[in-house]
């Protein structure tokens, strides 16, 4: 038995999953509202044990089902809450911002498990989940260092590193810098610096985990 493809109109066998004409997904699912039935067949449908049926044309295909963000929030926040507990205990904070994408994959996946996941959803998944993280991280950093005291020993930390760098680069203009990220305007840039390479970073390595993912996920789906 043949149905006309949803997209392009052309005829498809009954059963095969994809139009061989534009290659369209033809998994269909039954829409809520349903057709109209002529009256003089209104008794005949009543008595029927499985009721009116749906025309192709009255489906669409399960594999277009867009992705809602509302629906990915609380799997990405959730992952970033995972990730920055597991960098708190010692984990790696580049590897926590990879894992991250992959493990708002798998929140999804289990949050959704209707909706077929690539390596494109998991990416935008992985890209909400790094910024998300990477809020996170401020926030608790910005609290460690306001409740516990420790601006002081962590600016000396840094300082300590540039110093290092510098003396390593036996370089002059590169000493010159270091003094210039002493002071306070310079101290500031730096600051800046780290705060944007923190968030490209989370967002590019976010952005990486969530397309593993979708990826590893994409197969299953296939297979």
């Amino acid at each position: 038995m043949e149905q006309p493809c949803y997209k392009c109109g052309q005829a498809v066998e009954e059963g095969v999953a994809f139009c061989p004409h534009c290659s369209a997904p033809q998994i269909r699912v039954m829409i809520t509202e349903p057709v109209p039935v002529p009256a003089s067949l209104a008794d005949a449908d009543s008595t029927s044990p499985h009721g009116a049926a749906f025309p192709a044309a009255q489906t669409i295909p399960v594999l277009a089902l867009p992705m809602r963000w509302s629906n990915a929030l609380k799997p990405c926040a959730l992952a970033a809450v995972v990730a920055s507990l597991l960098m708190v205990l010692g984990l790696n904070p580049f590897v926590a911002m990879l894992s991250v994408g992959f493990l708002a994959v798998v929140f999804y996946r289990q949050r959704r498990p209707e909706i077929p996941i690539r390596a494109g959803v998991g990416a935008r998944l992985g890209a909400l989940a790094g910024s998300l993280w990477f809020g996170m991280s401020f926030i608790l950093q910005g609290l460690v260092v306001v409740v516990l005291q420790k601006g002081p020993e962590l600016r000396d930390e840094m300082f300590k590193r540039l110093q290092q760098t510098a003396a390593n680069a036996n370089d002059p203009q590169v000493q010159a810098m270091v003094d210039y990220f002493k002071t306070p305007a310079g101290l500031a840039v730096l600051i800046v610096m780290g705060l944007v390479f923190g968030f490209v970073a989370a967002l590019v390595l976010g952005t990486l985990g969530g397309a593993v993912g979708g990826s590893l996920f994409g197969r299953r789906n296939k297979s």
